[in-house]
């Protein structure tokens, strides 16, 4: 990764400065995608031909484009005293595991799951994807975690991307129902899930110690010594319709 990253930054210097193009690529854009194990190249970024397809939490534990029916939230409680664990993902710095088998971690009550049904065909995703997810909680100082998984026939939930969402007081907002509508950004993608497939969500409230654990409070984080439970509930309604927006090529 350090020699690729080097050789990029010194072609674009080199033309820039010395006025040698001769070591740039074609087109700018250079993605490795997960799932077809191959290089691309393209024009822009976002790259041409995505286009944002909308996928909705469900009750039961269900992840589809269709809206949700009418139903009751799902509910966990988050205890920064035994945080949700980080089992892999992207860094920058130490040892990496860029993808790892989530099921040890989607066994906790703390973390819920929505998977969709097995795919027809393959289907690629390349481009940001973001949560849009309608949530209550007894503490206005919370986190929520979002991660997308690839499901494999075998039944291996493989992590690739994830964000988080720091909440405090009135950011957002509640609703006379308590209700907060929070915008959550992932990590962008380059996969293709392929035929046989499932595609899968993951809301929790830690991914500790990659995020700092939220002691509910409000207190600095690297002060806090009382630590606060967290009960959160997450919606999938057509009032609060919680999703997930993927960046859908072809």
């Amino acid at each position: 990764m350090m020699r690729g990253s080097v050789a990029d930054a010194t072609a674009w210097f080199r033309a820039h400065l010395l006025d040698d193009p001769s070591g740039l690529r074609a087109q700018p854009v250079r993605l490795f995608i997960t799932g077809a194990d191959e290089w691309r190249e393209f024009p822009d970024w976002p790259v041409p031909g995505m286009r944002e397809e909308r996928w909705h939490l469900h009750p039961a534990g269900a992840l589809a484009p269709d809206g949700p029916p009418e139903s009751d939230p799902d509910a966990y409680r988050y205890d920064p005293n035994h945080p949700t664990p980080f089992l892999g993902g992207p860094t920058l710095l130490g040892e990496t595991h860029p993808s790892t088998d989530q099921k040890r971690l989607e066994r906790r009550r703390d973390v819920l799951t929505y998977t969709s049904g097995v795919l027809d065909e393959d289907m690629e995703v390349i481009g940001p994807v973001t949560a849009d997810l309608h949530v209550r909680s007894n503490r206005e100082h919370t986190d929520f975690v979002v991660r997308l998984c690839d499901v494999t026939p075998e039944g291996e939930s493989l992590n690739l991307c994830e964000g988080m969402r720091r909440l405090v007081p009135g950011t957002p907002e509640p609703g006379p129902d308590g209700v907060r509508r929070v915008a959550v950004e992932l990590w962008p993608v380059g996969h293709r899930f392929r035929r046989g497939h499932r595609v899968r969500v993951q809301v929790a409230s830690g991914a500790y110690p990659r995020v700092a654990r939220n002691p509910g409070t409000g207190a600095p984080i690297g002060t806090a010594t009382e630590m606060l439970t967290a009960d959160q509930e997450i919606f999938h309604a057509p009032g609060h319709p919680s999703s997930i927006t993927l960046p859908i090529i072809g």
